[in-house]
């Protein structure tokens, strides 16, 4: 299953696929050489179709977790302050995605969102410290009445050119669901109340729409 974000470039990838191999039938006479150019082109077709593939979770729907939004690996837990929605003292957990990982932004925390925005910028290396703040990014902030506020980030990094965001103001959204896309490398950040119980490590690989990032104290 693929993504929708990724039906154009797969589509048009197969299509110079099919004629780099027409191509390479026709001009190159060496049999060694036409199947090493033919292993070439369909290694990065696959890499393509791997990069949007978008597979099924099974999340567990509590309103007192905050799931994971990305495949990836926890790179940052610290507390920072945020300066764009909450201008006050924030846990910050930042996933990193490698172009293998899934890139489906999924998202953390069922509720209304309450701010959605974008901003252009830099493509700086995803796990740069100031890339938060310089790089091309979307911020948005979920609400529901068990846990209260939690902000995401989408960050854009040294080979994602585009994001992708559905997240709207003032509409209702179920914890685990698709909220955009990030294409060819980035990362993930989540800003957490301080007394939230953060449940992962660093360097701890996360699954997108199944890990438990963190939860609220009872």
């Amino acid at each position: 299953m693929f993504h929708k974000e990724g039906h154009k470039i797969i589509f048009t990838t197969f299509i110079i696929v099919v004629a780099s191999f027409l191509l390479i039938d026709t001009i190159i006479e060496k049999p060694w050489l036409q199947t090493i150019l033919w292993i070439l082109i369909l290694g990065f077709f696959i890499l393509i179709l791997q990069f949007f593939r978008n597979p099924k979770r099974q999340t567990e729907f509590n309103d007192k977790h905050v799931i994971s939004p990305v495949d990836g690996k926890v790179v940052v837990i610290e507390e920072v302050f945020e300066n764009e929605y909450f201008k006050d003292k924030r846990l910050q957990v930042s996933i990193f995605m490698s172009p293998i990982n899934v890139h489906v932004t999924r998202y953390p925390l069922g509720g209304i969102i309450l701010y959605s925005k974008y901003h252009p910028g830099k493509y700086l290396v995803a796990w740069h410290p100031k890339a938060s703040e310089e790089n091309e990014r979307t911020t948005v902030v979920v609400e529901n009445q068990t846990f209260g506020k939690v902000l995401y980030r989408q960050i854009a990094g040294a080979l994602a050119k585009r994001i992708v965001n559905y997240a709207k103001v003032n509409s209702h959204v179920t914890q685990g669901s698709d909220s955009g896309f990030i294409k060819f490398g980035s990362r993930v950040d989540l800003f957490l109340p301080l007394n939230t119980k953060i449940n992962v490590q660093l360097n701890q690989k996360v699954r997108g729409g199944e890990s438990v990032i963190a939860e609220i104290h009872d």
